[in-house]
């Protein structure tokens, strides 16, 4: 019998990609970014790779084992590259051999594409910069941006260079006086500072370089869906809240505003009840949250 529910692991993806409306450099976080949705099955990218400007590319495709599917320019001004990722798309979605599709590109041309996939009951995830259509990532059932992708990668690389300069740097516990020397200052600067770090790893990272901020608009959006799957008393399940919300704002992620979970996000807002359920688990939570009543 044809498991239903399978395991996200288990959730066999098709990644198509446009490489006319995609940069390189977002290959390595854009490929662990999939990873977390399923099984990339399949993994093709489009474009004229004749032309200088996609050389780039070859390195990439190597390292992530992208198959390129060339497709040369007929004529000027139309994109022949939409078109063949567009028929195989469809290839792929009549061979049956996946449960969904990645579509990676800004370009709002794969607007149907992406409705048509749904319509065929496959899930689509959709990939681009800020600069897409609102089109094109409502017809998906998930819309994440490339930019916020990028900072992960960037915030990574900036705590392994911390850790090391922290490595580096002795522990000075000498207390500071008014007579100290300017030494036993820098000491407690740098021991300062390594606390700092340590702590910072222990509580949740928000990244300041978020790509929207908090506004009247994104707390309208989780107060409705708290109220869409609230119980009587107004607690509603977490992630049935993100799920909800998901649902009305494909492109919603907790990272679009620096925070890493939507847990995080809730709490900096200071408007809504928040409680930690027990499962039997010592290691498992679940998270119920309502609009505080002075909020209401």
């Amino acid at each position: 019998m044809t498991n239903t529910n399978p395991k996200r692991s288990d959730v066999r993806l098709a990644v198509l990609i446009d490489s006319d409306n995609v940069p390189p450099h977002h290959v390595r976080g854009m490929m662990e970014e999939i990873a977390r949705y399923g099984t990339p099955t399949i993994k093709r990218i489009y474009g004229d790779f004749t032309r200088p400007n996609l050389a780039q590319w070859k390195a990439q495709l190597l390292d992530y084992a992208i198959s390129p599917i060339q497709q040369f320019s007929y004529t000027t001004g139309k994109n022949a590259t939409d078109s063949a990722m567009i028929i195989d798309a469809m290839d792929i979605l009549y061979a049956d051999k996946v449960d969904g599709f990645v579509l990676v590109s800004s370009d709002s041309d794969f607007t149907r594409l992406a409705t048509r996939l749904r319509e065929a009951g496959k899930i689509v995830y959709g990939l681009g910069e800020m600069k897409t259509p609102n089109a094109f990532i409502a017809a998906c059932d998930r819309f994440i941006y490339l930019e916020i992708i990028g900072q992960d990668e960037d915030d990574a690389d900036s705590e392994v260079k911390d850790d090391k300069s922290t490595t580096r740097t002795p522990l000075r516990t000498t207390r500071l006086t008014r007579g100290a020397s300017q030494s036993e200052s820098n000491g407690s600067k740098t021991s300062s500072k390594t606390h700092d770090a340590a702590k910072s790893k222990r509580e949740p990272r928000k990244n300041e370089r978020g790509i929207r901020k908090i506004d009247r608009d994104l707390i309208k959006l989780i107060d409705s869906s708290i109220r869409d799957v609230e119980d009587e008393d107004g607690w509603a399940f977490l992630a049935e809240v993100g799920n909800m919300i998901i649902k009305k704002q494909p492109s919603f992620d907790s990272r679009n505003y620096g925070y890493d979970k939507l847990t995080t996000l809730v709490q900096s807002i200071g408007r809504y009840d928040i409680q930690m359920r027990d499962t039997g688990n010592p290691n498992v939570k679940l998270v119920y949250l309502r609009v505080k009543k002075n909020q209401k």
